[in-house]
């Protein structure tokens, strides 16, 4: 098993098999993002679909979620919040 240490996780961690997304960004993130990282990206983009009704076919849409990706992982600001959702307590 591979390990990477996780940027959005900080610890040591399973890293993922292959690149999730092409180009630079997706080299970026094979190399310092582990698989649960991943995870609550794709949970996190979930969100963002649904609540901003987006359609992936929208390249304004596919745009606006790869600066989110990389805000996730690699901004302190971090990505937007999510509106309409609110966290359980």
């Amino acid at each position: 098993m591979n390990t990477v240490q996780c940027v959005k996780l900080n610890q040591e961690l399973e890293a993922l098999d292959r690149a999730p997304y092409p180009g630079e960004l997706g080299q970026r993130i094979l190399a310092n993002v582990s698989k649960q990282g991943w995870q609550q990206w794709l949970d996190h983009q979930t969100m963002v679909i649904n609540e901003n009704n987006l359609s992936m076919m929208d390249p304004n849409a596919q745009k606006y979620l790869k600066e989110q990706m990389d805000k996730f992982f690699f901004s302190e600001e971090g990505a937007d919040d999510v509106q309409g959702y609110t966290p359980q307590s």
